[in-house]
């Protein structure tokens, strides 16, 4: 092999010695990075999630202080809300200002009736003047309206029949008198031996019965308004008062009976109410109605109930008087409020003092810082009271007229802690 030849393979077999350093170099290098760049990513990884993990831990660190001051707010709240439940604080400046009335609790209860009435005269104040014997209707000395006294005429009537009663009264006391005077002399001759004791027995008996048939003829006439002798019948107001109605003209006739005209003092009226009996068998004497009439309201007191002969189907007539002052016109129609079936023990307030709250019926107790919504159970009303029948002892005192302040006072301080 010659020296050329072999200068040849010598640089040939260092190329190669090169190369393979080269790229043994070229890997080890490449590896290297590899495995650096992903020790460097898991380095940055592990950073990251400390670093998550520490925000995650902050949040919820965060939240959970953010949950405890929340919830100390809210029990705070709470606290508060749970203080001033149901409770309307005021002064007593501020109460007469607003013209809440504070009133003590009662007691009776019962159920309330309303009846159906009108003002009439008061019994023994009027009267129906009717015609005392049938006839012809000679003269009407009044009209409606006419002011009258107790026995002024009010009528004339002639009647046949009066005039037969009054000459039968005549008749009847002649014969008494005959009588009278044959027993008068029976006497005397009794004496003197000339008629017997039995004749005189008799004679007295005639005449006693002959003056009993005298007055009783005479009680007739004058019931039949003692007419004279011509049959002629004066009709008379038995009562003091102002004429009604009148019901006979002159010239008519009328029968025996027959309405002539009505008579009442319209100073003296009262209140007359329709009712069934069972209702007018509970009301006693000295009740009280509550009265509304065309003029506004005012308070009655019972005088009597009893059954009505004049009504149909068995109604009852309760009368009143007002407790002060006078009654409308005559004959205005008038509504009343009775309560019956009182109970002694049953609480009651006014119907003013019950309001609504939250769908509960509620009063409003007054204290010393205020008034507190205290929620009961209402029962009937009766007139202008309403029963309690639990939430209170009888021992409070409670807001009566202008509840409804204190109802909307309570609603609007709810209303601005909710917001």
């Amino acid at each position: 092999m010659n020296t050329n030849t072999r200068r040849l393979m010598l640089a040939a077999a260092l190329l190669i010695a090169l190369a393979a350093g080269f790229g043994l170099a070229r890997l080890t290098g490449g590896q290297d990075a590899e495995t650096s760049h992903a020790a460097h990513s898991d380095d940055d990884g592990h950073a990251s999630h400390g670093d998550d993990q520490a925000q995650e831990s902050h949040a919820d660190h965060g939240a959970e202080d953010g949950h405890d001051e929340k919830g100390d707010h809210d029990d705070h709240g709470d606290e508060a809300a749970e203080g001033e439940e149901g409770l309307v604080a005021l002064t007593q400046q501020q109460i007469e200002a607003s013209g809440i009335q504070v009133v003590a609790l009662g007691r009776g209860g019962g159920s309330e009736t309303r009846l159906s009435g009108r003002v009439e005269s008061a019994i023994g104040a009027r009267a129906s003047v009717a015609a005392s014997v049938g006839g012809r209707v000679e003269r009407v000395i009044v009209a409606p309206g006419t002011p009258v006294r107790a026995g002024q005429p009010l009528a004339v009537i002639v009647s046949g029949e009066a005039a037969t009663m009054r000459a039968g009264a005549e008749a009847a006391r002649a014969e008494a008198e005959a009588a009278r005077l044959v027993y008068q002399r029976d006497q005397a001759l009794v004496t003197q031996g000339v008629v017997a004791r039995q004749e005189l027995e008799a004679s007295r008996a005639r005449s006693l019965a002959a003056d009993a048939a005298a007055r009783a003829a005479a009680a007739q006439v004058a019931a039949a308004g003692s007419p004279n002798a011509g049959g002629r019948v004066t009709i008379s107001s038995p009562v003091p008062g102002v004429v009604g109605a009148v019901q006979v003209t002159p010239g008519g006739f009328v029968a025996a009976g027959d309405l002539v005209a009505n008579v009442a003092d319209p100073a003296q009226t009262e209140l007359v109410f329709s009712a069934p009996p069972a209702l007018a068998a509970q009301i006693a004497p000295d009740a009280r109605i509550e009265v509304t009439g065309a003029n506004g309201s005012f308070s009655a007191v019972v005088i009597g109930a009893a059954a009505d002969v004049r009504e149909q189907g068995g109604m009852a007539i309760i009368r009143a008087r007002p407790r002060s002052g006078s009654l409308p016109p005559l004959g205005t129609p008038v509504s009343g409020r009775v309560v019956t079936g009182a109970r002694d023990g049953t609480l009651t307030v006014p119907a003013d003092a019950v309001q609504t709250v939250e769908g509960r019926s509620v009063v409003f107790v007054a204290g010393d810082d205020g008034f507190r919504a205290t929620p009961v159970l209402a029962g009937r009303r009766a007139g202008s009271r309403i029963e309690i029948l639990n939430g209170l002892s009888g021992d409070e005192r409670v807001a009566a007229t202008n509840a409804f302040l204190l109802k909307a006072e309570l609603a609007k301080g709810e209303a601005e802690h909710g917001h």
